[in-house]
């Protein structure tokens, strides 16, 4: 996951204070349609959005232009919804966050806390390493056949829990599988009936690749070959695991718009789905053994102080997506950025969006 640091914004701010802000972020737009960037960008201002553009294509082959409707993948911003899982579980007093999660799984590893899995300190290894040296690749895995992998196994960890922040994805997978198990439901079903219908967010789900495929309005993944070309991600062999990790619950798999992001980022300020004081809990620093702070949240990366007040932000990387999602909580300004070519400019749109909600 990449840090949005507020040394850039403060940066962005001092370089274009002499323009306008609304000019800012419309040259940003040009310039990234000239260089070939592809995806949404939503800003908002306590809930209404000042401006929302589609720039490229839906599909690169058949020249499908993008609408700001259309579903992206949401890579690690799943992560999120994942805590948000577990702290729906803690509020029905179906698990605590400092319970270990050997009291739930059978886990070779010891010692471990539900908030070292969501904080990132838990020091549990990769399981998408472990995977891919051993797993047949034929076949789709799931989140006990990770479990199964991760026992057989058992790589080390890459330090105590609570040592210190190491970003784990299999942290995520053994946070879904604990929701199933207290839950006695499927994940999948149950994120559905606990976040996305209740908050009326239509076109969120977590999708199969051929649920994805039926749905027409998905935006495709793209990388440039050799010759420079965009071509769908997944032919490439680094893109391969989303195919054999395909039924994996947790760390990913969410597809999105951007609209009914901002559904979610508004159902945030209300306690419509967890209290306030739960919430205060997923935005605050982790406190490791030694004292010190780790600025991971569940499901968020905190920075205290940003240009407005307290920001909580995440990032998510699949093959040919990146997507952002940027929250100014003191201020209800939000950020949102789709991007559908891993293009750089995503990071410039950040910037120029950032600007634009100083003087609207």
């Amino acid at each position: 996951m990449k840090k949005l640091s507020t040394l850039f914004l403060l940066l962005a701010f001092g370089a274009y204070a002499s323009f306008s802000q609304q000019k800012i972020l419309e040259a940003a737009y040009l310039q990234a349609e000239q260089n070939g960037f592809s995806g949404v960008v939503l800003v908002a201002d306590d809930g209404k959005i000042l401006s929302e553009k589609a720039i490229g294509f839906r599909s690169f082959e058949e020249s499908i232009l993008l609408q700001s409707t259309d579903i992206f993948e949401m890579a690690s911003v799943s992560k999120q919804f994942t805590a948000m899982m577990v702290m729906l579980c803690q509020e029905k007093g179906l698990l605590q966050f400092d319970d270990l999660a050997e009291e739930y799984l059978d886990v070779p590893y010891k010692g471990i806390s539900i908030r070292h899995l969501l904080t990132h300190t838990s020091g549990l290894p990769d399981y998408q390493a472990i995977m891919d040296a051993y797993w047949d690749k034929s076949k789709a895995a799931g989140n006990p056949d990770i479990l199964e992998y991760l026992n057989r196994y058992a790589p080390p960890k890459s330090f105590e829990p609570g040592e210190k922040y190491e970003y784990s994805n299999t942290g995520y997978v053994l946070l879904a599988s604990i929701v199933e198990k207290v839950t006695q439901k499927d994940f999948i079903e149950l994120s559905r009936e606990w976040i996305f219908q209740p908050l009326e967010m239509r076109n969120t789900d977590i999708r199969t690749l051929e649920e994805k495929a039926n749905v027409d309005n998905f935006a495709a993944g793209y990388l440039k070959d050799e010759s420079g070309k965009y071509v769908n991600a997944n032919q490439f062999r680094s893109s391969d695991y989303t195919l054999w990790l395909g039924n994996r619950k947790g760390p990913g798999r969410v597809s999105s718009t951007a609209q009914d992001l901002l559904i979610w980022d508004q159902a945030l300020y209300t306690g419509k789905l967890v209290s306030e004081k739960t919430l205060n809990e997923a935005f605050s620093p982790m406190i490791l053994n030694d004292g010190t702070r780790s600025y991971y949240g569940f499901g968020w990366e905190i920075e205290p102080k940003s240009p407005y007040g307290k920001m909580v932000m995440h990032t998510g990387d699949n093959p040919g997506y990146q997507t952002i999602i940027v929250r100014f909580i003191e201020e209800n300004k939000t950020i949102i950025v789709l991007n559908n070519n891993y293009h750089p400019d995503q990071i410039k749109l950040v910037e120029a969006a950032t600007l634009a909600l100083r003087k609207w």
